[in-house]
Parts: structure tokens; sequence; C-alpha cells
């Protein structure tokens, strides 16, 4: 018998044009995780439709607090201007599926001052 991932807690906020979602759900062994989501919708030009534009993240346990202070430093960031100690050092959480250091290898090696922002990247499976 097939156990899926069960949802226990939901809540969605409504925010203009997004939306976003937290739900609690648990896995096969008993963990529970977080997802977080946010959809969107977006016109077509070519289609001169609407449609739903998702991103989501996976929250584990092990990463809550980390999670919840990055978040807090964030927000802190940006009411005082001041900018805060960094949860954990880039490197010192992150290594590749080698065993190399750093976040380097994941970054393309452009550790200073990527060219990039989140939304460059493509979440989609």
């Amino acid at each position: 018998m097939e156990h899926r991932k069960e949802e226990l807690y939901s809540q969605a906020i409504p925010a203009g044009k997004r939306r976003y979602f937290f739900d609690v759900k648990e896995t096969r062994g008993g963990d529970k995780f977080i997802t977080i989501a946010e959809s969107r919708r977006i016109f077509d030009n070519n289609t001169g439709e609407f449609y739903i534009d998702k991103t989501k993240i996976f929250l584990y346990k092990e990463d809550f607090e980390k999670f919840q202070k990055g978040l807090a430093n964030a927000l802190s960031f940006i009411e005082t201007g001041i900018e805060p100690e960094p949860v954990v050092p880039l490197d010192s959480d992150f290594r590749s599926n080698d065993g190399n250091d750093s976040a380097s290898s994941f970054l393309g090696n452009e550790t200073e001052n990527p060219s990039y922002t989140i939304d460059d990247i493509d979440f989609k499976y």
C-alpha cells in the first residue's frame, strides 16, 4: 500500500497578483517538512490568455532554525539598513556531492558579486 505525503496544515495568503502557500506535510518516515509556494497569474502575449506560474521550495526540519534566522536577518536589514552577521559562512555548510568544499561549484565559480538574481533561476522540473 502506497503511503502518500500527507498535508497536515495549509495556509494560503493572497497578496495582490501573487498568492503564497505554507503547507506542512509528512514524509513516509514521519518527518514533518514545510513547502512554501508562490503562484502568480501571468498574461501570455502569444496566446492572449493568463496562466499560473508556480514556484515551490521544500524546507526540512534540520534547516528550520537557519531559514528562520536568515529570514529574520533579511527583514532586519530592510528595516534598519544594517547588515547582520551571516547565519553561517557561505561555504561552511554546503558541500557538493563529490565532497569538495564551498559553493563555488554550485555557483559556477562566481562567488564574488554574481551577476544573477533569484529570478534568473529556473525552478521548473
